[in-house]
């Protein structure tokens, strides 16, 4: 496992520096050494590193929501107020109802089947846009409206919506019903998940003003009660819904608002752990890619992912009517909201282990999906947001 993760360390480092020197964003690189070293290519990585691949995203996503958590000020959330909260499901909905119009058409498979498969899609990746809306909160970028803030916020919890939709889809696949209480943990699981990490954020505040200890050790804690909140959701699963996830972010915001001097040392001690969780986080997302099954797909697959993120970005467009943003500021949430990773990479290849029917094309069209719009929105932030959105005068 040493030898893989010094592969996955030094040629995830050299691909991300390369393609930084010729403008494009690291991760791409990262992906492709993901792809390069996985089981589906040169196959360095050992079985005992993929059979917990999942378990080390999950804590490279920990990580860095909580340290977007740490950075997110209530005050600026609020300024937001309706457009962020539609931003948590407007735009999957949308992108949704777009795989169930076009998929059967272009694909040939059922209404059901394309309902399975916009649900696994439509989650955008909390995992690129959180480290960039980070850098554009650090640089000022449209931080005047509170940019940044909504779509990262917005971003955390889409994901939250769409998970219970392929459960509810899923289940009516393998012979359920889809019942309004499956609809109904959407909200729930939000307001238990804020909950429990402002509960939490208070203690640890309290905590840490109490009893003196090195910022590293706080840091120890910190990722400590994150990992047990996120166990909580599985641990209450069929009891009570619980967005483990949101509790992380929560958690760091709560502690920004109670103990903001805190806050903005531990913020830089997280931004330094990302380094390498990075790294980990999007090279295993690429070791999942299996190019056969992307390149079996063919061009209506290719054609749907892109079409399907038109009706995204429409999604997007409706949240933000009647707010004060300019149209390129609108734009530039709706390149923002484009990108996807984790889920896809997380529950792409569920359908095809419950034995569905639509499992091996839902599957090369999830790969695909992380192969288009990773890189495609990445770039796209990277590249428009000096032109999009405007920087605050008061920033040094």
């Amino acid at each position: 496992m040493l030898t893989s993760l010094a592969f996955i360390f030094l040629l995830g480092l050299a691909l991300g520096y390369i393609f930084m020197k010729l403008k494009l964003p690291g991760l791409v690189g990262m992906l492709l050494t993901g792809i390069i070293l996985g089981p589906y290519a040169v196959n360095v990585l050992q079985p005992s590193l993929l059979s917990i691949s999942v378990d080390l995203r999950q804590l490279a996503l920990v990580i860095i929501l909580t340290r977007a958590g740490l950075a997110l000020d209530i005050k600026d959330l609020m300024k937001v107020g309706r457009p962020a909260v539609l931003m948590c499901f407007v735009p999957a909905c949308l992108e949704i109802a777009g795989m169930m119009l076009l998929a059967p058409k272009l694909l040939g498979i059922s209404l059901l089947d394309a309902a399975i498969m916009g649900s696994v899609v439509s989650a955008v990746s909390p995992a690129i846009i959180v480290p960039k809306m980070l850098t554009l909160m650090d640089k000022k970028y449209g931080t005047n409206k509170s940019i940044p803030q909504m779509i990262m916020a917005g971003g955390s919890v889409d994901d939250v919506f769409v998970i219970v939709m392929f459960t509810a889809f899923t289940g009516l696949a393998l012979g359920g019903t889809i019942s309004p209480v499956s609809f109904f943990q959407i909200p729930v699981s939000i307001v238990t998940g804020l909950l429990l990490g402002i509960l939490l954020g208070l203690l640890l505040s309290r905590y840490f003003k109490s009893y003196h200890m090195r910022d590293s050790i706080k840091v120890l804690i910190i990722l400590s009660v994150s990992f047990l909140l996120v166990a909580v959701e599985k641990l209450l699963k069929g009891v009570v819904p619980v967005s483990g996830l949101l509790a992380v972010m929560a958690l760091g915001a709560t502690i920004l608002k109670s103990y903001d001097v805190l806050a903005v040392r531990l913020s830089g001690k997280f931004s330094k752990l990302w380094v390498g969780a990075e790294i980990l986080l999007f090279v295993l997302v690429g070791a999942t890619v299996d190019l056969k099954y992307a390149m079996g797909a063919g061009l209506a697959a290719v054609v749907l992912i892109l079409l399907v993120l038109l009706f995204r970005m429409l999604g997007v467009f409706i949240c933000l009517i009647k707010t004060k943003l300019t149209m390129k500021e609108r734009l530039f949430c709706m390149i923002a909201y484009l990108p996807k990773a984790t889920v896809q990479a997380a529950i792409g290849s569920l359908p095809l282990a419950m034995g569905l029917p639509c499992g091996k094309i839902v599957l090369t069209v999830a790969v695909l999906a992380i192969l288009i719009t990773a890189p495609l929105g990445a770039f796209g932030i990277d590249m428009t947001y000096k032109r999009l959105l405007t920087k605050e005068k008061d920033a040094a």
